[in-house]
């Protein structure tokens, strides 16, 4: 078990997978924005907003559910759908 948050950058992908997982049950399934089940796809309102997704790399929605962190501080900050997390980052700089 990780003492949460954890820098996000300094984590092997392994570690993030685990790290993930963590927050996936300390957030009983829950996405860290929206709040809705991890175990669904996002919800309507938030795959319906306008996603310009060439800012994202190509394998972007590959993975159903991501670990986000905050990129000033390289800290992580929850398990989000993966739409939740494109949403965050483009319309909040997340």
């Amino acid at each position: 078990m990780y003492k949460l948050p954890v820098d996000y950058t300094k984590l092997h992908y392994t570690e993030r997978k685990a790290v993930r997982l963590q927050y996936i049950e300390k957030q009983k399934g829950l996405c860290y924005y929206c709040g809705c089940s991890l175990n669904e796809e996002a919800p309507q309102h938030i795959k319906d907003k306008n996603i310009n997704w060439k800012l994202f790399p190509q394998n972007f929605l590959q993975y159903p559910i991501h670990l986000q962190h905050n990129h000033d501080t390289g800290m992580t900050e929850g398990a989000v759908h993966n739409y939740c997390n494109a949403v965050m980052w483009q319309y909040e700089g997340r």
